[in-house]
């Protein structure tokens, strides 16, 4: 259970790096710009305000850090789908990975805040 965090921030950096990585290569035109910079917005937050979930304060804190963390998780998966109804993303095999990564890292996040809610009845 040690590097259960450290496994979790590891896929969250590499998730927002895929995510960076795929919409380098994504068309000039307005709304696939519009949303490839949204997107990786939501992606690297994601990462960045777990990071600060392992510095919270107090369980308060913890919770809801984890909860912006669920927060940029949804709206990156929204985001995909977005691209993916308006076939702005080329790469079909690539946002199927990223999407499915992305709806495991929402069902960690679920559970996680699930369990510290029952433990510190909040």
């Amino acid at each position: 259970m040690a590097n259960y965090k450290y496994d979790l921030e590891e896929r969250l950096i590499k998730f927002a790096v895929d995510v960076i990585l795929i919409c380098g290569k994504i068309d000039g035109n307005f709304a696939s710009q519009h949303l490839s910079k949204q997107l990786i917005r939501s992606a690297t937050a994601s990462a960045l305000n777990y990071g600060e979930a392992q510095s919270a304060e107090s369980s308060r804190d913890f919770l809801h850090k984890m909860k912006l963390c669920l927060k940029e998780l949804r709206e990156s998966l929204v985001n995909l789908k977005i691209q993916k109804g308006a076939d702005l993303i080329k790469n079909i095999e690539q946002l199927e990975v990223l999407m499915k990564e992305n709806n495991e890292l929402i069902a960690i996040f679920v559970s996680s805040i699930r369990t510290s809610q029952n433990k510190n009845k909040i």
